[in-house]
């Protein structure tokens, strides 16, 4: 059920922002600020929740209370994903890890030296950091903060991420 919840959720969720980004330019920093935006106010509910909703354990039957943080996150997931599209980096998606690998060991420049090759570079990292993230937000969610404190440490860390796109120089046309 909950994965299937996230699925439905990421899916509805890249077809919000790929439209919401077509339709309103999708370069434009007012338009990435207010993404990140939705997407920060869609975590903070999800923590909110947690925080604030009744205590859950595994035997706690499926609920509202578990459903609606699982779908907001989906959602919110799907902006960071059409985000790396509108800017060109489809190589960092997190999604489908096996189009990374693909692409990294195809890359004609797989054997290039370290600043030759970015793209290579950031391919090879995106696996890497993944996992770190993934096992650093289940080592935070199972310690004493719990799942509420990991989602409210990821509100801060999206939050520094509104500020840098609203501090951002725009480009030169």
């Amino acid at each position: 059920m909950r994965s299937g919840i996230s699925i439905v959720f990421f899916c509805l969720g890249s077809l919000f922002f790929s439209a919401y980004h077509r339709t309103l330019s999708p370069r434009k920093r007012w338009v990435l600020v207010s993404s990140h935006t939705l997407q920060l106010l869609l975590i903070i509910i999800a923590a909110l929740m947690v925080t604030l909703g009744p205590a859950t354990s595994k035997e706690t039957p499926f609920n509202f209370f578990i459903g609606a943080p699982i779908a907001l996150i989906a959602f919110q997931a799907a902006g960071q994903a059409v985000t790396s599209r509108v800017l060109q980096y489809n190589g960092l998606t997190s999604v489908v890890l096996t189009s990374i690998y693909c692409d990294l060991f195809s890359d004609p420049g797989l054997g290039a030296g370290l600043g030759a090759n970015p793209e290579r570079n950031r391919r090879a990292a995106a696996p890497v950091l993944l996992l770190f993230g993934a096992v650093l937000g289940g080592v935070w969610a199972h310690s004493g903060v719990g799942l509420a404190g990991a989602l409210w440490t990821a509100v801060a860390l999206k939050t520094l991420v509104v500020c840098a796109w609203v501090m951002w120089a725009a480009d030169e046309k």
